[in-house]
């Protein structure tokens, strides 16, 4: 299945291509396998999504105090060879973007041995801050947007380099990572900073974060109950459990 977003064609990656419930988040993906994401720090599944039945919750409070996702990196990978970056986002009631978090977090390296991360921020500049809450909102595609981008772990690097001008400096630089990051608990005092993301582009790939709910018992059998989940975004703990959802729920 392929749609647009925005104004580039991305593939829609569902759960079959993205996990296996067993072992999710305990870091078995590598990072240079492109279909795949794994969660750290305080990062899990929250229903519903944005009109969808799932999205990721990322909270930063004081521990670990960041939430997570990494995503897979296809080898060879530049980062003018990025085709996008976004997501869709909610922030929880006393919440807000503040600081640089949340933000893509792309973890590049040069030939001569230059490395460091490129962070490409959420929200408006210059500061970043003030996003709305209790509210889904759209990013669009960030590296195609006005917002300047912070390359200043970088040789020659800068706050807020204008994305035509990082692409000149760091085009040919390798990207070994990829990470959409909350960590800004520091902002709130004794409260913490919690965000939803869902349908996040990467690349040319679009992670929506859903599993296929079973319709058929037969669905669940030879290890297909690890990647599926109920109607609620639960994955299963065993196929007896899964057999007995597809027969009590259909």
């Amino acid at each position: 299945m392929i749609l647009t977003y925005p104004l580039r064609t991305v593939a829609i990656v569902t759960a079959a291509a993205v996990l296996l419930v067993l072992g999710f988040g305990s870091g078995a993906y590598a990072l240079h396998s492109p279909e795949h994401y794994s969660f750290a720090g305080d990062a899990s599944y929250v229903t519903p999504g944005n009109a969808s039945n799932r999205a990721v919750h990322l909270i930063s409070d004081a521990d670990p105090g960041f939430g997570r996702v990494d995503f897979g990196v296809e080898a060879g990978l530049t980062f003018a060879g990025i085709d996008a970056l976004g997501t869709d986002f909610r922030f929880e009631s006393d919440d807000s973007c503040v600081g640089g978090s949340p933000r893509f977090q792309v973890a590049v390296a040069s030939t001569s041995g230059d490395t460091g991360n490129i962070f490409v921020y959420l929200g408006p500049p210059p500061s970043y801050s003030g996003c709305a809450a209790d509210v889904w909102l759209t990013s669009g595609d960030l590296l195609e947007g006005v917002n300047p981008i912070d390359t200043s772990q970088l040789d020659g690097g800068t706050f807020y380099d204008p994305y035509a001008s990082a692409l000149v400096k760091y085009g040919d630089y390798a990207v070994t990572g990829i990470r959409l990051v909350a960590d800004a608990s520091w902002a709130f005092g004794d409260s913490e900073q919690a965000v939803d993301v869902d349908n996040t582009t990467v690349d040319t790939t679009l992670f929506t974060y859903e599993v296929p709910v079973p319709t058929d018992k037969e669905q669940c059998k030879k290890g297909g109950w690890m990647s599926m989940a109920d109607d609620e975004g639960n994955p299963f703990k065993n196929q007896g459990q899964c057999v007995s959802y597809a027969n009590h729920n259909n």
